[in-house]
């Protein structure tokens, strides 16, 4: 039976600022086995980690990503939208991020914000972050955008990618499979029986997100995917012994 691990969406973004350090460190103690967090790039191509094009939900700035420097990014504060006690957090960059994940026995999930704005060359500036910091091989690159996909298999076919969707197709791992991914990230209204078996033949991991209630939970545990994405790891840990326990493993 497959053991589906828990990766802490954008951190646990629950508790603290999504795609902070606070969130991200707050996963590490939850137990949670990865991190997923989305990239986009600034105007002096450096990859940072924020959900949104746009700063206006995130931070106390406006405008998008792609028209400021990494160092005037640096200057906003990303943390008090959430909570008055984060107001000194700021945006991360990739390789800020890197420099702790990669001391940490975790796995990662890259998300490429490529389906709104093709920020040009992405794939091979954060390809180039994740080998230089030896994470390759624990991390899976994904994105809604098939081209992205196809990229990051033409700079290096071995690194795992995932193809990301929302939207139901009659034969979505079949299509995953012919954009060369390794995995199937999809929105959980889209799980079910039918899916898990249709990944497996394709030889496809399937992840599903995002997994916030413990009914969903429940699901996804008994389903037997591969992982799932929640703000809430501590919770999901919680309910994945329970369901072991229960089932007798």
């Amino acid at each position: 039976m497959v053991k589906t691990l828990v990766y802490a969406h954008r951190g646990a973004s629950k508790l603290a600022p999504e795609n902070t350090m606070p969130a991200f460190e707050l996963a590490r103690q939850a137990g949670a086995e990865g991190i997923e967090t989305d990239v986009q790039l600034t105007k002096d191509q450096v990859p940072v980690l924020i959900h949104d094009e746009n700063l206006r939900r995130t931070t106390n700035g406006t405008g998008f990503v792609q028209d400021y420097t990494y160092a005037e990014l640096r200057l906003l504060d990303a943390g008090s939208w959430f909570s008055p006690e984060f107001s000194d957090t700021s945006i991360v960059s990739l390789d800020e991020f890197l420099r702790w994940f990669r001391d940490q026995p975790m796995f990662l999930n890259v998300e490429l914000k490529t389906n709104v704005i093709e920020y040009k060359n992405i794939e091979r500036i954060v390809y180039d972050s994740l080998k230089r910091y030896h994470v390759l091989e624990r991390t899976v690159i994904s994105s809604f955008n098939s081209d992205s996909i196809e990229r990051m298999k033409k700079i290096n076919p071995s690194v795992e990618t995932a193809f990301l969707t929302s939207t139901k197709m009659r034969r979505l791992p079949h299509y995953a499979k012919s954009l060369q991914a390794d995995a199937l990230h999809v929105k959980h209204r889209l799980l079910d029986k039918r899916l898990v078996k249709q990944a497996a033949k394709e030889k496809l991991a399937l992840r599903i997100y995002t997994v916030n209630r413990p009914a969903l939970m429940k699901k996804c545990y008994k389903l037997g995917v591969n992982g799932i994405f929640t703000d809430v790891p501590h919770l999901a840990l919680e309910y994945r012994d329970l369901h072991h326990k229960r089932s007798g493993r």
